[in-house]
C-alpha cells in the first residue's frame, strides 16, 4: 500500500507542474518586456493588462479550468498579429487544437461584443481649429473609403469576390476620425462590388453609418459628391504625390483638391496602420521579416469578416491606451481631438447628388483659394 501511494503522488505534482509549464510561453510572450510584448501581441504590458480586464469585466470573458484569461487573450492577439495557423499555436502554447480554436473564438466574440465601447464617437471639426489639414473643413467628421482584404472562399463563390485586379477579396468600408480611430466598419461585401454600393448599404441599415445633417465625411472621386459626403473635383490634380513634385495649384478647384487630399489621406494611413499591425489582414504580397509569404486567411468568410471588425476595435483600443505606438510612426502622426456629436440628431439617409451641395463645394473652394 505504501508503494502504491507513493506511485500516485507524482501524478498530482505532475499535473501542477504541467499547468505552469504550459504558461511558460505566455510569460515569455507577454511578461518578459514591453518590447517583446509589442512585437508579439502589438501592445505593451500595461495595455495588455487593461484589455484583459476590460474583456473580463465588461465583455464577460472567463477563465476556464485549464486556461486563464490572459493566456486566451495572448493566444488570440498572437494569431491575428502574425497570421499563425492553429497547429503552430498548438505547438507554442502546448495546447490541443480544439482548445486553441475554442479560446480564439471566445475572445473574438467578446471583442465584437465591445463595439459600443471601442468604436470612436463622432467629433466634428470646429470653426476655430488650428490644424492645417482640417481647419478648412468645418463640421467634417473624418474620412471614409473602401479597402480590399484578401480571403479564401469556395470555388463557386470566387467570381463574386474577384476584384478588378483579379484578386479574391472582400470589400470593407472603413470610416475614421482625424485621429485615425474607426467610428464604423462594414465588412462582408464581395470584392466585385463598388465602393459606392457598399456606402449605400451602410447608410440604409438600421444600425449602420450615421451622418447627422450639417456634418459630412471626405470621400474620394469614386463616390458621389452629395450631402454628407464631400468629394474632390474631377478632372483636376488630386493625388498628394503630384503636389510633392513642386507643382502649385492655379485654380480654386486645384487648391481645394490639394487640401482635400491632404485631409482625406487619414483613412489611407489608417488602413495602412491597420494592416501593418495585424498580419491576418495582409495580402499575400506582404512579406514578413523572415521572408515567409503568407496566404489569405484560413478562416471561413463569415468568421474572417468578424476578425476584420475585431482588428479595427483593437486598433482603437491601442490608440487610446498606448501613449507611444511604434507602428504609428510608419504611417503618420497623431491628430488632435474635437467636439462630440449628439447621436440623437437626424441623419442623412440617401446619397443622391444635389445642385445645392455642388454649389457649396464651389463656394468653399473659392473661399479657400482667396484666403
Amino acid at each position: 500500500m505504501a508503494t502504491s501511494h507513493s506511485l500516485h503522488r507524482p501524478r498530482i505534482r505532475s499535473y501542477t507542474l504541467d499547468f505552469y509549464a504550459k504558461r511558460d510561453y505566455v510569460k515569455r510572450l507577454v511578461y518578459a518586456s514591453d518590447e517583446t510584448c509589442i512585437e508579439q501581441v502589438r501592445m505593451n504590458r500595461t495595455a495588455f493588462f487593461k484589455l484583459c480586464e476590460m474583456l473580463e469585466s465588461i465583455g464577460g470573458l472567463k477563465s476556464t479550468r485549464f486556461m486563464l484569461v490572459d493566456e486566451q487573450v495572448a493566444m488570440f492577439l498572437h494569431i491575428i498579429s502574425h497570421h499563425l495557423k492553429n497547429r503552430v499555436i498548438k505547438h507554442y502554447f502546448r495546447r490541443s487544437g480544439e482548445t486553441v480554436s475554442r479560446a480564439f473564438h471566445s475572445v473574438l466574440n467578446v471583442v465584437i461584443r465591445l463595439e459600443d465601447v471601442l468604436f470612436k464617437r463622432l467629433e466634428p471639426i470646429t470653426a476655430d481649429s488650428s490644424d492645417t489639414r482640417w481647419k478648412w473643413f468645418k463640421n467634417c467628421l473624418g474620412a471614409l473609403d473602401g479597402t480590399h482584404i484578401k480571403i479564401r472562399v469556395p470555388t463557386v463563390d470566387k467570381p463574386r469576390y474577384r476584384t478588378r485586379k483579379g484578386d479574391i477579396a472582400t470589400n470593407m468600408l472603413g470610416v475614421c476620425t482625424p485621429e485615425m480611430q474607426f467610428v464604423y466598419i462594414l465588412s462582408g461585401w464581395e470584392g466585385s462590388v463598388t465602393d459606392g454600393w457598399v456606402l449605400r448599404d451602410a447608410i440604409s441599415r438600421k444600425h449602420g453609418l450615421k451622418v447627422p445633417h450639417g456634418c459630412y465625411y471626405l470621400v474620394d472621386a469614386g463616390y458621389t459628391n452629395c450631402e454628407g459626403f464631400l468629394a474632390p473635383f474631377r478632372g483636376q490634380r488630386y493625388h498628394l504625390n503630384e503636389w510633392r513634385q513642386g507643382y502649385q495649384p492655379s485654380s480654386p478647384q486645384e487648391f481645394f483638391n490639394m487640401k482635400h487630399a491632404s485631409a482625406r489621406n487619414v483613412i489611407e494611413r489608417c488602413f495602412g496602420l491597420l494592416k501593418l499591425r495585424w498580419g491576418i489582414l495582409r495580402s499575400p504580397s506582404f512579406y514578413l521579416r523572415w521572408g515567409i509569404l503568407r496566404s489569405p486567411s484560413f478562416y471561413p468568410v463569415r468568421v474572417h469578416n468578424r476578425i476584420i471588425i475585431a482588428c479595427c476595435l483593437l486598433h482603437n483600443f491601442i490608440r487610446t491606451h498606448m501613449s507611444i505606438d511604434l507602428i504609428e510612426a510608419e504611417v503618420g502622426e497623431r491628430l488632435p481631438t474635437n467636439n462630440v456629436v449628439d447621436d440623437d440628431e437626424p441623419n442623412i439617409t440617401n446619397i443622391h447628388p444635389s445642385d445645392a451641395w455642388a454649389t457649396w463645394r464651389m463656394e468653399l473652394a473659392n473661399q479657400m483659394f482667396d484666403e
